[in-house]
């Protein structure tokens, strides 16, 4: 996660910035850089590594414009470097961003050919020569950014400034958080109420598709097609100390809504998106040398390593055996000397999966983390850490770590496949742009709330639920399943929907709300063979599909909500989001304790 800060100020800002990202630090420290205007002119000071370096060259070299704006970086598009690191310029333009923009290549080939010349490996220096080239054209400025965003797909946040205009920063979001901060004669931009908080506690908080023209005394938001918008002004409780929800009810709905951002993130330590490969791993085994992998956790970490399976056994042919921790550490698994064994969990300090870790090292196994905290034991006596980048995870039942956790292992795959020759080079730039293309499908899926949350009032209504999918949306069925149960206190199963006739078809009646995960795949025409089963009972049915499979599916549905077109490969990233969204919105519908259901724990640190 990169953090961006802007200052529309009365005095140097740039020292106030360089405090500002101190708070935002967690979310990267690859490099660090300011941008001010002095005297009508761009200038910038740029480091590599923490932000310590940049203090240091900030002493040697001030800046003492009173409009800045500051990123701390972790890399996506380069490797990190000063030259990678933001601000980035383009002739009258100054910007610092956070996320990916997918169509990078297309527009910097674009760029080329009209003439522009690129300094950095980045995608972020695309933007500002789109809106270099809107400028040149005769646009104010105001009218070149909003040009320039029609222009981005992708999951970004986006802070903009001008060459002679010492009262205007530009602030966009379509993903990643993005707040507005209100002062007395300054204004501010942050990507997060923390990095705020020694400025202000009155925020406003820009919604996906918003773009704010930020000036001293005043801030103006529209929307992407150019109409004025009101967002809420709220006070903000965030402090250097203290998590903060934002504008959001629970914990859990702020790292629902966290996911595009975080799943770029993690995906990007994991591959590189300008060349289309994995990145270079210092592993304690060789993937094409491996005969088997065994995976083993805990709760949701286990049905993300369920999800992992596939994905190597399917990309790389690579078998894998996955176990529940708690079962894995007593049935004394035999492993031989081309084995290797990941282990997953948030904490990093689940008893069972410590446990389990431990057994595979008796045996002389190298050991993978999948964790989200890098310092927790798990991490410690494992081989090698592969690092969720989640953020901080509040809420009891987890959501954002998940599909990070999806995030690193689908990458995995790939970096198994590629070095095991059962993919080649095209299919490995294939498979990696579709992970790029994730974050964004995220932030589509978000935007059916409205519905999803419709759905939750009948489902808080009912005493069981059963949830049904195939193939990688059999897990995902069981996800559904446990966070339901987890949030909402509601009886719900999970099932692979070829097992609904060996029992489940049993408990099908006009009262039983099933939820069937069916995205338009190689498998979609079996799925809805069960499906007709299911209806021929008056079973009501909640489909969770796209559109090609929602014309195909020929069956009457209580509901039908239409995800965007997924490659089949990050599917179980996307369709993570609805069924956490189901869970949520049923439990606060209900009135439970969303963040902290009763007798769960955030981590179970014993047997």
């Amino acid at each position: 996660m990169c953090g961006i800060v802007g200052i529309v100020g009365q005095t140097p800002v740039a020292p106030l910035i360089v405090d500002a990202l101190k708070r935002l630090e967690y979310r990267g420290y690859d490099s660090a850089g300011v941008a001010t205007v002095e005297k009508g002119e761009l200038s910038r000071r740029r480091a590599e590594g923490k932000l310590v370096n940049l203090e240091r060259r900030l002493e040697a070299e001030p800046l003492s414009g009173t409009i800045g704006i500051g990123h701390t970086r972790w890399a996506t598009h380069g490797v990190p470097n000063e030259t990678n690191a933001h601000p980035h310029f383009a002739d009258e333009v100054a910007i610092v961003h956070n996320g990916i923009i997918e169509n990078f290549a297309e527009l910097r080939d674009e760029l080329k050919r009209d003439g522009y010349v690129f300094q950095s490996q980045t995608d972020t220096e695309v933007v500002a020569h789109l809106i270099a080239r809107e400028l040149r054209g005769g646009a104010q400025p105001t009218e070149a950014a909003h040009n320039a965003l029609k222009r981005l797909q992708g999951a970004f946040a986006l802070a903009i400034m001008f060459k002679g205009d010492d009262d205007l920063i530009i602030g966009a979001r379509n993903g990643p958080p993005l707040a507005v901060g209100h002062g007395q004669g300054e204004m501010y931009l942050g990507s997060d109420a923390i990095a705020l908080a020694p400025f202000t506690n009155s925020i406003t908080y820009l919604e996906d598709g918003d773009w704010a023209v930020v000036r001293r005394n005043k801030v103006q938001i529209f929307d992407i097609d150019g109409n004025p918008v009101k967002r809420q002004r709220q006070r903000s409780v965030g402090t250097s100390y203290l998590v903060d929800k934002g504008n959001h009810r629970h914990f859990m709905e702020k790292e629902i809504h966290e996911q595009p951002e975080v799943i770029s993130h993690t995906l990007a330590h994991y591959l590189d998106f300008t060349s289309g490969k994995t990145r270079e791993m210092d592993l304690p085994f060789d993937f094409a040398k491996l005969d088997r992998i065994a995976i083993s956790a805990c709760g949701t970490a286990y049905l993300a390593g369920l999800i992992g399976k596939y994905w190597f056994e399917r990309y790389a042919r690579l078998p894998v055996d996955i176990d529940i921790a708690s079962e894995f550490r007593y049935r004394e698994m035999p492993l031989g000397k081309k084995s290797a064994a990941l282990f997953v969990s948030q904490s990093g300090e689940t008893a069972d999966t410590l446990a389990s870790l431990r057994y595979c090292r008796s045996e002389g196994v190298p050991i993978g983390a999948i964790v989200n905290v890098r310092e927790s034991t798990i991490a410690r006596e494992s081989h090698v850490t592969f690092p969720t980048l989640a953020g901080p995870e509040i809420g009891v039942a987890s959501t954002k770590a998940f599909t990070c956790q999806l995030s690193v292992l689908a990458s995995l795959a790939v970096r198994a496949a590629a070095e095991r020759g059962t993919i080649d080079e095209g299919e490995e730039k294939r498979l990696v742009r579709q992970l790029s293309e994730a974050p964004r499908f995220a932030s589509q899926v978000l935007k059916l709330e409205e519905q999803i949350e419709k759905v939750a009032r009948e489902l808080a209504k009912v005493n069981h639920v059963l949830y049904l999918g195939r193939d990688t949306s059999y897990p995902l069925a069981l996800e559904g399943a446990l966070k339901l149960k987890e949030i909402s206190y509601i009886h719900a199963e999970g099932y692979a929907a070829g097992e609904l006739k060996h029992g489940p078809i049993a408990l099908i009646d006009e009262n039983m709300p099933v939820i069937v995960i069916a995205p338009h795949d190689r498998i979609f025409e079996k799925t809805v063979s069960n499906m007709q089963e299911v209806a021929a009972r008056g079973g009501r049915i909640i489909l969770i599909t796209d559109e090609a499979g929602a014309a195909r599916a020929g069956i009457e549905t209580f509901e039908t909500i239409v995800l965007p077109d997924t490659p089949e490969f990050i599917a179980p990233i996307v369709y993570a989001l609805p069924v956490q969204l189901l869970a949520y919105y049923t439990a606060v519908q209900m009135g439970t304790d969303v963040d902290q259901p009763r007798n769960l724990a955030k981590s179970v640190t014993v047997e």
